[in-house]
Parts: C-alpha cells; structure tokens; sequence
C-alpha cells in the first residue's frame, strides 16, 4: 500500500498561510511592544551599588558585640539586596541587623537575612534603622580602618574600609 503524497493546491497553500498568519502576527506585536519598552526605559537599568560612609563603632570594653554602618547608594533602575557581609578582620559571626522601635525609645534588633536597596534610593544604615552587627575585637582603636566585603544579589561583591568611631561621634 503507498501513501499519497502531498501535492500542492492553490487552496492547500492559502490555508497554510491564513494558519501561519496569526501566530506571527502575534509574535510580530509582541517584539515590538518589548522594543518600545525598553527603548523607553521601562525595563530598568541594572542596579549600579556605591558604598559610602562606613564607620564601626569602637566596642565598648566587655561587650562582645558592636555595629557597622554603611550608606549604600543604588542609581540602577532596577532594586537589589545586601545579602551577606564578610571582613579579613574578623573570623566569623557577622550577621545583617534590622531595628524595630518598642515604645519609648527602646528598639529591639532582629537579624535579617537580607537588606533591600531601593532602585535609584539608598539604604541608610543608623542605630534605629538597619545595621550589621560584629564580633566586637579588643584590638581596635579610633580611627583605625577595618576592611569590608558587601555582597548583594545582583552587583555582587563591593569592597570598603569602615573607620572606627566612638558611638557619640556618629
């Protein structure tokens, strides 16, 4: 038994084209509403971190842990996260800090598994916002320079020296 094969008729032809015509029509529209859209501007730009201002507190004597303050800065379009912070200058223990007043004055601290940046805004950290919290080292001295890796979920890692300032001096 043989099978017939397939010959082309004018109307064979004609529905094969309306067939095709939709989806690439659609496909058509949809390249081009994208294009428009990110021509515009709508799609963000990547998130471009900067990292200023950043002090550690000098521990006080006796007390094992102290905090460390940074401004990040995103002028990206788009919004990252502050994921991890690591230093040469201390073995481990680092952990992101987020403060939530109580009343009265008092805050309590809750660790946070990450610190979001606004696209185009900053992270601010201070004793009342957001900081990241440090095993305290006897060694240091006001003034002294302790180096910083601050990783984010898309700008990866950025590298800064925190200055050691007494908590008043802030």
């Amino acid at each position: 038994m043989t099978t017939p094969s397939w010959t082309p008729t004018r109307r064979r032809l004609t529905d094969s084209l309306r067939a095709a015509a939709a989806p690439f029509c659609a496909c058509v529209l949809a390249l081009g509403g994208l294009a428009t859209w990110t021509a515009s501007g709508n799609a963000g730009r990547p998130p471009r971190i900067g990292v200023t201002d950043a002090q550690l507190f000098l521990p006080a004597p006796g007390v094992p842990r102290t905090a460390a303050f940074f401004r990040v800065t995103n002028t990206g379009g788009v919004r990252d996260r502050l994921v991890e912070v690591t230093s040469a200058a201390v073995a481990e223990g680092i952990s992101l800090s987020r403060h939530r007043m109580t009343g009265r004055g008092a805050a309590s601290r809750q660790v946070a598994d990450s610190l979001p940046v606004p696209a185009g805004g900053t992270l601010d950290m201070s004793p009342f916002t957001s900081d990241v919290t440090v095993p305290a080292t006897a060694r240091w001295r006001a003034g002294d320079l302790v180096p910083f890796t601050l990783r984010f979920e898309h700008s990866g890692r950025v590298e800064t020296k925190a200055v050691v300032v007494r908590p008043g001096d802030r």
